[in-house]
C-alpha cells in the first residue's frame, strides 16, 4: 500500500512539473486560483448560501431563461463533438494508444482549443445547480448532481494544462454528445405543460449516460492493462476513478428511479414530468 502511495506521488510531481507551454496561452490556466475558486463558490452555494437566501422567498420564474440557456448548451455541446472529432477523434487518433500532440500544428491547437472550451463549460453548467435552488427545486439537487458537476469542472482543468489531447479526452466527444440529447431533453421541459408529452424519454437519457460511462471503462482499462501508452499516468487513473464513481452512482439513480420495486411508492411518469414542467 505504501509504495503505491508512493508511485501515485511520483505520478502527480512528475505531472505537475510538466505543464502543456501552449495552455498557458489561455486565460485562467497558467493560475490554478479561478479554477479553485469557482468550484468552491459552487459548494457554498450549493450547501449553504443558496437554499439559505431562498428559505423564506418565493421561488423565481426563470423559464425563458432556462429555455434559452438549454438551447444554448445543445448548440455548443454540439459544437465540441464536431470539433473533438475533427480534432483528432474522427481524423486519426487511435482507440488503443494516443498520445498527446504538444506541437503547434493546426490539428494539435484545434485539439487544445476544445479542450479549454469543454473545461470552460463545465464551470458555465454550474447554472444547472443556481436554477434548481432559484427556483426551490431542492429535490433535484443530489449528491450525484453535485459530485458530478464539482469533479467535471475540477479535475479537467490539469487536462487543459497538462495533457489537452490524446487517450485521456476520449471520453470528452461521448459526454458533449449526451449534454446535446441531455440539454435538449431539459429545454423542451422548460416550455412548459403544452411540451408535456415530447418528455416521456427521460430514463433513456440516464440509460445512454451509463451506455457512455461503460465505454470509457472498457477504453481506459484497456490502455491500464494492456497498453504501455505513453501519457501521464495521473491522468489515466483519474479518467479511471470518476468513471467507476460514476457509474455506480448513475446505476443507482437507475435503480432508485426507475426500477419496478423501487417505483411502486413513487408518482407516475405523467405526474413527475408534470412537476419537472413546472
Amino acid at each position: 500500500m505504501a509504495a503505491l502511495a508512493i508511485q501515485a506521488i511520483e505520478a502527480y510531481n512528475e505531472t505537475m512539473y510538466r505543464p502543456d507551454p501552449r495552455s498557458l496561452a489561455y486565460p485562467l490556466i497558467e493560475s490554478h486560483a479561478f479554477n479553485v475558486c469557482s468550484t468552491l463558490l459552487y459548494l457554498f452555494i450549493v450547501i449553504f448560501a443558496g437554499p439559505r437566501y431562498m428559505k423564506n422567498r418565493k421561488a423565481f420564474d426563470l423559464r425563458k431563461a432556462i429555455v434559452v440557456y438549454n438551447l444554448t448548451m445543445v448548440v455548443v455541446s454540439a459544437w465540441m463533438v464536431y470539433e473533438f472529432l475533427a480534432a483528432g477523434w474522427a481524423t486519426g487518433y487511435s482507440l488503443t494508444c494516443q498520445k498527446v500532440d504538444y506541437s503547434t500544428s493546426p490539428k494539435g491547437l484545434r485539439m487544445l482549443r476544445v479542450c479549454y472550451v469543454y473545461w470552460l463549460s463545465k464551470h458555465i453548467e454550474f447554472l444547472d445547480t443556481y436554477f434548481f435552488i432559484a427556483r426551490k427545486k431542492t429535490q433535484q439537487i443530489t449528491f450525484l448532481h453535485v459530485f458530478h458537476h464539482t469533479i467535471m469542472a475540477y479535475t479537467w482543468w490539469y487536462g487543459v494544462k497538462f495533457a489537452a489531447g490524446g487517450l485521456g479526452t476520449f471520453h470528452a466527444p461521448l459526454n458533449s454528445f449526451v449534454h446535446v440529447i441531455m440539454y435538449f431533453y431539459y429545454g423542451l421541459a422548460a416550455l412548459g405543460p403544452a411540451y408535456r408529452k415530447y418528455i416521456w424519454w427521460k430514463k433513456y437519457v440516464t440509460a445512454i449516460q451509463l451506455i457512455q460511462f461503460a465505454i470509457i471503462f472498457t477504453h481506459i482499462m484497456n490502455i491500464l492493462l494492456f497498453q504501455n501508452c505513453e501519457y501521464p499516468p495521473i491522468l489515466k487513473y483519474i479518467v479511471l476513478a470518476y468513471c467507476c464513481s460514476f457509474f455506480v452512482l448513475f446505476t443507482n439513480f437507475w435503480i432508485q428511479n426507475y426500477s419496478k420495486k423501487s417505483t411502486k411508492n413513487l408518482p407516475s411518469d405523467k405526474e413527475q414530468q408534470r412537476v419537472k414542467a413546472e
